[in-house]
C-alpha cells in the first residue's frame, strides 16, 4: 500500500482524545491528502485534453474511503460506482498505474481499457468501477456469497450512490443477503444529488438508512466529512458482519464539491452550500487537528505534503510517458468463442 504509517495501531499510551491511535491520523490525512491531489491533478490534465471521455472526482468525500480502510482487511473486497479513483488508491493501486488508465495508457490497472470509470485490481480486490447504475450492488451481493461458500470470514463492502439506491437491484439483493445472511456491507455515498437531481425531489424516504431497515437489516447513518465517524461505524459494521450475523448497511452523508462529472457546473447547488461543506473539509480538519493534539509537527505534515506532490509528479510523468495499447489488445481480456467466425486473423 502506498501509505507508510500503521493504520490500525493502538498502543497505550498513544490515544488522541477521541480514543483513535496517532498512526491512524497520519494514515487518514495522507490517504485523503492523496485522493485529493490525484483528483485535482486528474481534472487538470483533463483540462488539457489529455484525459477524455468521462470522468467523476471524488473530491470531498475523501474521508468515507478513509475510514473504510482503517478498518477493513486486504483480504476484503471492494465494489463501487464510478466515482472511484479514491477507493482504488485507498485499496493500494499505485497513482501511477491509476494515472497511467486515466490517459488510456498500456500500463494502466486495466491496460488502457477501462478509463475513470472501469478500474478494477483482483490483487487488491478491487472490483471496480462500474458504469451502469447500481449493477453493482448485486455484483458486490455476490461476492459476499462467494465469501460464505468458501467458508472465509471476509466480507465484501459494496457501495454505490444516492441515485442508486433507487435501482430494483437494491431491493433484490438486500433481500437475498438477509435471507442468506451474506457478509456484505453495503454503503449508499449520499452526496445529496444523485447526477443532479437532490434525494428530496426523487425519493419520499430521504433518511435512505431506513431502506434496511425493511429488510430487518441493521443500519444507521454515518457523518461523512468525519473519518474519524466512518472508522467507529465500519468497525461496528465489519464486527457485526464476521461474527456470522449477516449484511449491514449505512448511509454514509458525504458531499461532492465539484460537479457529478467534469461536464457538470453543478448550478443546481447554492455557493453558500457548497462553502458550508468545505468550511468541513475533512483534509483540513485532520490537518488542523494532528497540530493541536500534537500527533505531527508542521514539519512532518509538510513532508507528507511534499511526498505527496512529488507522487503525483511521476504518476503524470509515467502517464505521459507510457505507450497506447497495442491495436491486439482489443482482442485479449475478454470472454470469447475461439472459433467465433467474425474475426478475421
Amino acid at each position: 500500500m502506498n501509505t507508510v504509517v500503521d493504520k490500525k495501531k493502538t498502543g497505550k499510551g498513544n490515544l488522541t482524545s477521541d480514543g483513535h491511535p496517532k498512526e491512524r491520523y497520519l494514515f487518514w490525512f495522507e490517504l485523503m491528502l492523496r485522493i485529493r491531489r490525484f483528483e485535482e491533478k486528474a481534472l487538470m490534465m483533463y483540462g488539457q485534453q489529455k484525459i477524455r471521455g468521462f470522468c467523476h472526482v471524488y473530491i470531498g468525500q475523501e474521508a468515507v474511503a478513509a475510514g473504510i480502510e482503517s478498518v477493513i482487511r486486504r483480504e476484503d473486497g471492494i465494489v463501487t460506482a464510478y466515482r472511484q479513483h479514491g477507493i482504488a488508491l485507498g485499496r493500494g493501486i499505485s497513482a501511477k498505474a491509476a494515472m497511467a488508465e486515466l490517459y488510456g495508457k498500456a500500463t494502466g490497472v486495466v491496460k488502457g481499457k477501462g478509463g475513470s470509470m472501469h478500474f478494477l485490481s483482483a490483487e487488491h480486490k478491487y472490483f471496480g468501477g462500474n458504469g451502469i447504475v447500481g449493477a453493482q450492488i448485486p455484483i458486490g451481493t455476490g461476492i459476499a456469497f462467494a465469501e460464505k461458500y468458501k467458508g472465509t470470514d471476509n466480507l465484501c463492502v459494496t457501495m454505490f450512490g444516492d441515485g442508486a439506491a433507487r435501482q430494483g437491484a437494491l431491493h433484490e439483493s438486500f433481500n437475498m443477503a438477509m435471507s442468506w445472511k451474506l457478509p456484505v456491507l453495503y454503503i449508499v455515498e449520499n452526496n445529496g444529488y444523485a447526477m443532479g437531481t437532490s434525494v428530496n425531489r426523487t425519493s419520499n424516504v430521504v433518511e435512505l438508512y431506513k431502506m434496511g431497515l425493511s429488510y430487518d437489516m441493521p443500519s444507521e447513518a454515518v457523518d461523512g466529512m468525519s473519518p474519524e465517524a466512518v472508522h467507529d461505524a465500519i468497525a461496528r459494521a465489519a464486527a457485526h458482519i464476521r461474527a456470522g450475523n449477516g449484511p449491514y448497511f449505512l448511509e454514509i452523508r458525504t458531499y461532492r464539491y465539484k460537479g457529478h462529472s467534469v461536464s457538470d457546473p453543478a448550478k443546481y447547488r447554492t455557493k453558500e452550500e457548497v462553502q458550508s461543506y468545505q468550511d468541513r473539509d475533512p483534509v483540513k480538519m485532520i490537518e488542523l487537528k494532528m497540530l493541536e493534539e500534537k500527533i505531527a509537527t508542521e514539519k512532518e505534515i509538510q513532508a507528507i505534503k511534499d511526498k505527496i506532490k512529488i507522487e503525483m509528479e511521476e504518476a503524470i510523468d509515467f502517464a505521459e510517458n507510457s505507450p497506447l495499447p497495442h491495436p491486439d489488445e482489443l482482442y485479449t481480456d475478454n470472454y470469447m468463442q475461439k472459433d467465433y467466425p467474425f474475426i478475421m486473423d
